[in-house]
């Protein structure tokens, strides 16, 4: 007893010297079109799938609207700025984050994630995990997601009669990523949304800034995607200006070459990285998931 009792005061002396364990870091997701937060099949299930990965871990899965339903209206219907606004605030009032975060968007939700890194710099936004987003834009939409079938239908209506006018810019959420690679100068003038985050019109030094304070900007590409036109979009490439048929990496873009973002200095930085999976868009198991991303959230 004596010498458990004397090894009391040295025990409680390493407590001191080591501290106590380090915090988990957050995680925010926001998910895709068609798609809600809680989804149970979907953004639900990644969430416990982290939650029992990584023990004590805060998880805020993105809720735009006041329930699931008017979540899923606002991925087809609600302006991205403001979505973007919107989900600055959220963080910025979350006391669980304000050491910092790690984010994971799926699909248009990674686009819309790196807004929120370029806008948005408070709280910090330490890692960002692109699962099949799309960052140079779409120009087409061969499939649409389950239940959403008929609404994407009527959308590609829409983007072929008029993507770049004021009101369909204003209330169709897929038009502010639409890049139509034949009329380059109608999207750089017109797109409310990606032509901006992407410094299409000119240089904001505070979203270079803000986006190479991430540690690590990892970019999944789905190997089979038939959802995504062009899918090489998902590693920030597109397609060769003036035409519909050649792809370019993002090396080879103008975006790159000139360093606008700031993603030349990142790269060689490695603070880029570029995963593929095989598989169509957003399908991937849960294998794959722990072995290739959660490293990046630990």
């Amino acid at each position: 007893m004596a010498a458990l009792m004397a090894a009391v005061p040295v025990l409680a002396l390493l407590g001191l010297c080591l501290g106590p364990a380090a915090a988990v870091t957050p995680l925010v997701i926001w998910h895709g079109m068609g798609d809600s937060c809680c989804n149970p099949v979907s953004m639900g299930y990644i969430q416990k799938l982290v939650e029992k990965k990584i023990p004590g871990i805060y998880v805020l899965s993105l809720k735009i609207g006041s329930n699931m339903i008017q979540d899923m209206e606002n991925s087809f219907f609600m302006n991205v700025n403001d979505q973007v606004r919107e989900v600055c605030s959220q963080l910025a009032t979350d006391p669980h984050l304000q050491g910092g975060y790690n984010a994971m968007g799926f699909s248009q939700g990674g686009q819309f994630l790196r807004a929120v890194a370029q806008r948005c710099p408070a709280p910090p936004m330490l890692n960002l995990i692109s699962i099949g987003g799309q960052h140079q834009g779409v120009y087409g939409f061969p499939r649409c997601p389950g239940e959403s079938s008929h609404v994407c239908d009527w959308i590609r209506k829409t983007l072929d009669l008029g993507a770049y006018t004021k009101a369909v810019q204003e209330h169709l959420v897929q038009a502010e990523y639409w890049h139509d690679p034949l009329k380059e100068e109608d999207y750089r003038k017109n797109s409310i949304f990606l032509a901006d985050i992407n410094q299409e019109r000119g240089i904001n030094e505070t979203y270079k800034k803000n986006l190479m304070a991430l540690k690590k900007f990892v970019m999944v590409k789905f190997l089979n995607d038939t959802m995504v036109d062009p899918p090489i979009s998902e590693w920030f490439g597109f397609y060769k200006s003036g035409q519909a048929k050649e792809t370019i990496p993002l090396q080879e873009t103008s975006l790159y070459k000139e360093d606008r973002l700031g993603l030349q200095e990142m790269d060689k930085a490695g603070k880029l990285v570029f995963l593929g999976v095989k598989g169509d868009h957003l399908h991937f198991s849960e294998e794959w998931f722990d072995s290739t991303i959660l490293p990046f959230l630990q």
